[in-house]
């Protein structure tokens, strides 16, 4: 259960101020920039090696964030036809620190018991993922019309899918180049940043434990236009996924309309290829602790 400052969410950047950097840390060519588009400050972390130049949070590894929200949220932008990593690492209830780690640069998913990485795969068009298996010529540099993107990251499912542990807390986060960062959020809430807060109170999404974007962590979308058309959204896993698959991906171009019912927008699961179950079951076999009980 999240402390009470950090509910109903915790806005990161903000919080711990990141502006001063004295609570991050930042290496190369790191720099805050005002975006046109995002009306506000961004910050753009770029240069060739992506262990050179970063944007980390906390400031020194003895630190930690200790920030229990289920779901974690990155506002970012992948720079066109460049490469990015992100590493967080997160802490199981057995007090293990596991690695969670997505890029560009990743042609296959790797798994440890305590490092995971996952390949990030940029526009990826609908049908094109139909087998669940890594697209080659998806792989690679971000396309040059790469879109701001608001990407869910479900820790408590991930760990316990991917090395069948209990997720604790988030102790650090590393953004790596090449990128641009508008923020990041920790929840136990699921925030469709397609809804609106007349909407949401419309259809009693409270309930179902889903929200709307809280304004401060929201991209702006001009009067008669829809989010979904300018900004791409990612839930991972997808909601109510349980196979764990191989990368991280949009997995469809736009979610249905509002009125119908904002739950089904979110993203829903691809299919695992029988070679990647059997590699996944493989990964499992070999990774996971004999003696832990099952997941909640």
């Amino acid at each position: 259960v999240p402390a009470a400052w950090q509910r109903p969410y915790l806005n990161v950047f903000k919080h711990f101020r990141v502006e001063e950097w004295k609570r991050s840390a930042k290496e190369g060519d790191v720099a805050a920039l005002t975006d046109a588009r995002l009306k506000g400050t961004v910050y753009r972390i770029r240069g060739s090696v992506p262990a050179s130049n970063y944007l980390q949070l906390p400031r020194t590894g003895t630190q930690s964030l200790g920030l229990t929200g289920r779901y974690l949220y990155l506002l970012f932008r992948p720079m066109p036809r460049k490469h990015f990593v992100v590493h967080l690492d997160v802490a199981t209830e057995e007090s293990q620190v596991v690695r969670i780690s997505f890029s560009t640069l990743f042609k296959e998913f790797k798994s440890t018991a305590t490092w995971l990485q996952f390949p990030f795969l940029c526009g990826a068009a609908k049908g094109s993922m139909r087998d669940g298996a890594v697209r080659r010529d998806l792989v690679g540099a971000a396309p040059a019309d790469v879109r701001w993107t608001c990407l869910v990251l479900d820790l408590h499912s991930i760990l316990s899918l991917y090395v069948s542990r209990r997720y604790s807390h988030l102790k650090s986060v590393k953004l790596c180049s090449n990128l641009l960062v508008k923020n990041l959020c920790t929840s136990d809430l699921v925030f469709d940043p397609g809804v609106s807060f007349s909407e949401a109170r419309q259809a009693d999404l409270a309930c179902r434990g889903v929200a709307p974007m809280p304004r401060e962590m929201a991209f702006p979308v001009p009067k008669g236009e829809k989010w979904h058309d300018l900004y791409d959204y990612i839930r991972f896993p997808s909601e109510g996924s349980k196979l764990p698959y191989d990368s991280i991906q949009k997995s469809c171009p736009g979610p249905a309309a509002v009125s119908e019912d904002p739950v089904r927008q979110l993203p829903q699961p691809v299919t695992l290829t029988k070679a990647v179950r059997d590699r996944l079951s493989l990964i499992h076999q070999i990774t996971s602790p004999k003696a832990v009980s099952t997941p909640r």
